[in-house]
């Protein structure tokens, strides 16, 4: 295990691969951590330097006191990304880890050479819709929201896997204050102008299913984008590189081919 501090904060990270490979980031979604990602994992091309973390309030890394916001998420991925001498990587973040793409490639395109932009959308839900979700969590806890953010996390076929259980865990284990702090960066976020600007190249992909942001929400986020390309994996959820990481995986390998990054 490996932490560093990135913007003021200890971040979990895991690094495989080929050093000097050409490098991808990994950013996950609200209520996970990096371990988001290790079914796609085995499906990616050999000679890549693939880079994961927590974010803030996650996994193994540390917990500020909150609220977030989006901009704290932001900054820490970059300090993080400066600290791993890291340059012209394809950053892919899924849900709020979109919007720390989306957000980091307006600022800082000389880290970002590329973006996949998974499951995320410029503006994700309302204000009142969050603040009724905390409210939920501080009255009781995650459990008391767990089972509806599985509903909008999973397909309805996989939605019956046993294998639920085990991201329901992850979920309720998240420390509740950062849970709370990332809802409220969320709650907060509108890049819909800053996305709209990007002129670096993106892939969108949204599960058919997704109960969280929905595949529509998602493609017109990308569609604002000159010269995206967007793409929906059928069946799946929230979190389809969990729900079909072979299909996820390719979509991915194609992009980086496209882009050159390998």
């Amino acid at each position: 295990m490996r932490m560093i501090v990135a913007n003021g904060v200890a971040l979990h990270v895991r690094e495989e691969g080929d050093p000097d490979g050409a490098p991808v980031v990994f950013s996950n979604s609200l209520g996970t951590d990096l371990r988001l990602w290790d079914a796609i994992l085995p499906h990616l091309p050999a000679g890549l330097r693939i880079i994961r973390y927590d974010k803030r309030g996650h996994g193994l890394s540390d917990c500020p006191e909150g609220p977030y916001h989006l901009e704290d998420l932001v900054s820490d991925a970059e300090g993080l990304l400066e600290a791993l001498a890291i340059r012209d990587c394809v950053f892919v973040g899924l849900s709020v880890g979109g919007l720390i793409a989306q957000s980091l490639a307006a600022r800082r395109p000389d880290l970002i050479r590329a973006a996949v932009l998974s499951n995320t959308a410029g503006t994700m839900g309302d204000a009142a819709m969050w603040e009724a979700r905390m409210e939920a969590i501080r009255m009781g806890g995650l459990d008391a929201v767990a089972e509806a953010v599985m509903d909008r996390w999973f397909g309805k076929s996989f939605r019956q896997d046993p294998a639920v259980a085990l991201w329901k865990n992850m979920m309720a284990r998240t420390p509740q204050d950062g849970y709370l702090g990332c809802c409220a960066a969320i709650a907060a976020a509108d890049l819909t102008e800053s996305t709209s600007a990007l002129t670096l190249p993106v892939l969108g992909i949204a599960g058919a299913e997704d109960g969280a942001c929905p595949a529509e929400r998602t493609a017109a986020t990308v569609g604002s984008i000159r010269g995206a390309r967007m793409e929906t994996i059928p069946a799946t959820g929230h979190l389809p590189c969990v729900e079909a990481p072979g299909s996820y995986a390719t979509l991915l390998t194609q992009f980086l081919k496209e882009t050159g990054h390998v």
